[in-house]
């Protein structure tokens, strides 16, 4: 039903520190119609190319200041990913993506208060990198 809101249309890019490029991000809004503590996110998976890309490589941040692996995040209760905020994720992958087209999949799983099953959303863009 919310699948559509899994991967933000125009958020992929690579991420730059100190002038070098050490990954990619892109923001994914929540596929429930209210917010949820972090520690709630039950996986997050992205795909480029068709090749997965490693569980451990992958960080989430809410606001955008502090960043979570996801193993942390299960224990993250403070930090609440809002309805309409999109939630930062950040792959550190050397070079991050080269230019041109990329296929990106994201896959965002969570888990809610009352709903006794995960709620699993996937999406697919093409992506240019410049």
């Amino acid at each position: 039903m919310f699948d559509n809101n899994v991967f933000k249309k125009d958020s992929c890019k690579n991420t730059v520190v100190d002038g070098k490029v050490v990954g990619f991000e892109l923001e994914t809004y929540i596929t429930y119609y209210r917010a949820i503590p972090l520690s709630m996110v039950n996986e997050i998976a992205v795909k480029v190319d068709g090749v997965e890309v490693p569980r451990e490589a992958i960080t989430c941040s809410a606001e955008g200041k502090d960043w979570f692996t996801l193993d942390e995040m299960t224990t993250v209760t403070t930090y609440k990913w809002e309805y309409d905020v999109p939630l930062k994720i950040r792959v550190a992958q050397e070079g991050g993506l080269s230019k041109g087209e990329h296929d990106v999949e994201l896959t965002v799983e969570t888990r809610t208060a009352y709903i006794p099953i995960p709620i699993h959303g996937v999406n697919s863009r093409k992506v240019t990198i410049a």
